[in-house]
């Protein structure tokens, strides 16, 4: 069954085993986010905690629940889109399967506010108060309580269904929160360059618990032209279901666990962060935001909130955000850039780098090829946080870490294959930790003082692989069966070689658990 509502989705984890019930009395404050945080670290299930601590409306909290096992981390999608054989199903599968699905989209449909269940609760004016509800104090750094796994859903000049992102929401009192509103991404540059030069507001609807499907439509780079909904259609192979909000034109998912309406005011700023962000640092110095000035809140009885630990490091653990990259961005960029004309066989963020590093698998059909396509990919508004490509070759699976430190291992000549875009060439957000509070720039828009240098590393083998050292699948089983008639354990083999006698880590088209098992046997 396809898990056309987050509560669908969480019933799918619970029916697999991937969900821990905890019922014990557990506070919103670092307590949560510790407990979730060290679920990420040790790749253990999904925790939904029952009980918070808190004085104001029954609200469960649910720790990252988007964060797929660790080697796959996009099975529990996988899962809530009804592909087949979710926990075998190879990377590179996972990908064309999702790419398929996003080639075939389908509008939503409007239904009657009477029936949606995100308006079973109600509240508007005065009476819509953010500090009902337990939003997380994640880090102890953070400078405030945060909404952080939520779908901002504002106009749109060419479509009647309004555009969809992500962006976190840092709460300031009952009625105002600062959004992370970051200068050059396309909801943003709406708002800096449009709404606000002409002094209005812009009208927005931040949600929180959407299908998984308007969840991972909301992290993708959709172009100008096109709509998130129709695309989330396509993921869930159904109409998503939208119902218009109670004090402006948008639609909201229908399902929505919980709906903050309101207005992005012009000319008005609140402080947001310090935040502990993606690089494992905590990211500040504290930056003026836009404010988000709440009109209406309508909400499930007794929601189910879910929210991301970001901050768990580079290498260390995987996390909502992370996986969503992977699960979410990497497929629809495949398809970007094959729709654009290159010859991509799957572009994906390196695991655990999150935001950091994107390996793209091709093949150099002309001279110039690479530099050409990583201008392309830079220049694309998706790709203001990322700062470095790794190129491998089409058979490299870039989910395999191994994989691709091998290629760039044997592959990457430092004098010729180490490749930099000039100085302040390149878009870049504020949010990098060798950047100092100087460069990160223009508070008024939320973007960094200058633009920075990329780069990109040529990892591609050309063709010319040399021979394993290894040995071959038959002398392989004969020392195992060798060591086995010797009473010793006959399942060693080298981590990045399979039964099947291939290297699972260099190959897209496999379906393997390497990494997986790797990761696991260290626990």
């Amino acid at each position: 069954m396809t898990a056309e509502t987050f509560r669908d989705f969480l019933g799918l984890l619970a029916d697999v085993g991937a969900t821990n019930e905890i019922t014990t009395p557990v506070s919103w404050d670092l307590e949560a986010s510790a407990i979730t945080m060290r679920a990420n670290a040790t790749d253990e299930r999904i925790p939904v905690f029952e009980t918070v601590e808190f004085d104001g409306a029954d609200a469960r909290l649910i720790g990252d629940p988007y964060r797929g096992p660790r080697g796959r981390v996009f099975e529990h999608l996988a899962r809530a889109f009804e592909l087949p054989d979710p926990a075998g199903l190879s990377g590179p599968a996972y990908y064309e399967r999702v790419i398929d699905r996003l080639a075939n989209q389908r509008d939503p449909i409007i239904v009657d506010s009477t029936t949606a269940p995100c308006k079973e609760v109600v509240r508007t004016g005065s009476a819509a108060d953010l500090l009902e509800f337990p939003w997380p104090y994640i880090h102890r750094q953070d400078g405030g309580r945060y909404a952080t796994l939520t779908t901002l859903v504002a106009p749109d000049q060419d479509g009647e269904w309004g555009r969809w992102s992500r962006h976190r929401a840092m709460i300031h009192g009952r009625s105002q929160a600062s959004l992370l509103f970051l200068a050059g991404e396309q909801l943003p540059n709406r708002y800096y360059y449009e709404f606000e030069r002409r002094g209005e507001a812009m009208p927005v609807a931040l949600t929180v618990g959407a299908p998984p499907a308007v969840t991972a439509a909301s992290e993708m780079w959709i172009p100008v032209g096109r709509q998130e909904a129709t695309f989330a259609g396509g993921l869930q192979e159904s109409p998503v279901d939208l119902v218009p909000c109670e004090t402006n034109d948008l639609r909201v998912p229908a399902s929505a666990e919980l709906v903050i309406e309101g207005r992005v005011l012009p000319e008005e700023r609140l402080d947001e962060g310090p935040f502990g962000d993606y690089f494992g640092y905590v990211n500040g110095p504290r930056r003026s935001m836009p404010v988000l000035a709440v009109d209406a809140i309508t909400h499930r009885e007794r929601p189910s909130l879910p929210f991301c630990v970001a901050g768990s490091g580079v290498g260390d653990a995987e996390n909502s955000t992370s996986s969503l990259q992977v699960a979410a961005g990497g497929p629809d960029a495949t398809l970007g850039l094959r729709a654009a004309g290159y010859d991509v066989a799957m572009a994906a963020p390196w695991p655990f780098t999150e935001r950091t590093v994107w390996v793209i698998a091709t093949e150099r059909p002309y001279a110039g090829y690479l530099h050409e396509l990583a201008n392309f990919i830079f220049t694309t508004w998706g790709m203001l946080h990322i700062d470095f490509f790794v190129f491998v070759d089409a058979g490299v699976n870039p989910l395999h870490s191994r994989a691709v430190v091998e290629a760039l291992a044997l592959h990457a000549d430092p004098a010729t294959d180490f490749h930099q875009f000039g100085v302040e060439r390149m878009p870049k957000v504020p949010l990098n930790i060798y950047q100092t509070p100087d460069e990160k720039g223009n508070a008024a828009v939320g973007t960094s003082k200058s633009k920075t240098a990329k780069a990109y590393v040529d990892a591609l083998s050309d063709g010319d692989r040399p021979t394993r050292a290894i040995g071959e699948r038959e002398d392989r089983e004969r020392a195992r069966d060798l060591l086995s008639a010797a009473g010793v354990d006959g399942a060693f083999e080298p981590h990045y070689v399979t039964d099947a006698g291939i290297d699972a880590d260099t190959d897209t088209r496999t379906n393997t658990n390497t990494e997986t098992t790797i990761h696991r046997s260290n626990r």
